[in-house]
């Protein structure tokens, strides 16, 4: 088994935990059916190694959209807080090698490249919060345009009030409550 595929035990775990969290959420994928999600997910299962990180690290990953133009299903981490096994982490590998001491174990850019996945842009995230309340009690690291990381600082979100908002920190920071989402096309 080559290091992109997880074991077949794992495989149909993996489509029952994503088929019922389909069928639970019917809001987040309208005009959606499983049956065509499960096809494409059949035709592409090195592809499932993704999600099954993005389940194992808490993220809860359900369907959100369909992509007409590139013919792909559109997968996010929808767990209500940001993926518990995705915190304590800064933004990038600059942020963190600019750090003198209490250095966190990963960033959350280097972690969703070693998954497969990406991180949310401020965009998506505003949209993921139109299927949902996330992060209402945890913030997660959002994409951050060049020109805001190039001043050492990195976009984060979170969802108070009814809305959502978008902040700025030092992207060499990471608290317990901060993590990230990531996306993922198949």
């Amino acid at each position: 088994m080559s290091t992109n595929q997880i074991s077949p035990t794992q495989h149909n775990e993996l489509l029952h935990i994503l088929k019922s969290r389909f069928e639970k959420n019917p809001q987040r994928h309208k005009n959606i059916r499983w049956e065509d999600v499960k096809a494409k997910l059949d035709k592409n299962p090195d592809k499932l190694r993704s999600l099954h990180q993005m389940e194992q690290t808490g993220g809860e990953p359900d369907v959100i959209g369909f992509d007409t133009k590139t013919g792909e299903y559109i997968f996010c981490d929808c767990s209500p807080e940001s993926p518990k096994g995705r915190r304590s982490v800064c933004y990038d590998r600059e942020g963190l090698e600019s750090r003198k001491e209490f250095k966190p174990e990963n960033t959350a850019v280097d972690m969703a490249n070693e998954m497969g996945i990406q991180l949310l842009t401020e965009e998506e995230y505003t949209e993921l919060q139109q299927l949902g309340d996330f992060d209402l009690k945890s913030t997660s690291w959002v994409k951050t345009p060049d020109e805001i990381r190039k001043q050492g600082d990195a976009y984060f979100c979170n969802k108070r009030h009814n809305r959502v908002f978008t902040y700025y920190n030092g992207a060499q920071s990471y608290y317990s409550s901060r993590g990230f989402r990531g996306l993922f096309r198949v």
